[in-house]
């Protein structure tokens, strides 16, 4: 069984910065890609950033120019560094991750992480 671990939420004034931590855990699989999502109160759940194991970036238009995604193969963890965050960053962060296990792609979703943007 193939698990995701998140960590690095937390409250944050607006423009600073944090950095968000999932690591994938188990044995006979290989990350096809993992990336980022959040869902604030009343909200669907969106994009926020996702990288493929080719190393392709994809990220959501709020987040260019200020989130930068980045991965270590080697730990099967993927960050998300977030800078000069805005109220409306506010919401709980989800990991997800496309892989193949047992020759079958199988979509994985961390527990998810707060992160409050507020003076």
């Amino acid at each position: 069984q193939v698990q995701l671990v998140e960590s690095g939420g937390g409250l944050v004034q607006p423009g600073g910065s944090l950095r968000l931590s999932c690591a994938a855990s188990g044995i006979n699989f290989t990350i096809l890609r993992m990336g980022w999502y959040r869902q604030a109160p009343g909200k669907q759940r969106e994009l926020v950033a996702t990288i493929a194991g080719t190393g392709r970036t994809n990220y959501a238009d709020s987040a260019k120019g200020r989130f930068t995604i980045s991965s270590d193969n080697a730990k099967n963890t993927v960050y998300l560094q977030m800078n000069s965050l805005k109220p409306d960053d506010t919401a709980v962060y989800y990991c997800n991750s496309l892989i193949l296990i047992f020759s079958r792609t199988n979509e994985l979703w961390g527990q998810g992480t707060q992160v409050t943007v507020s003076s």
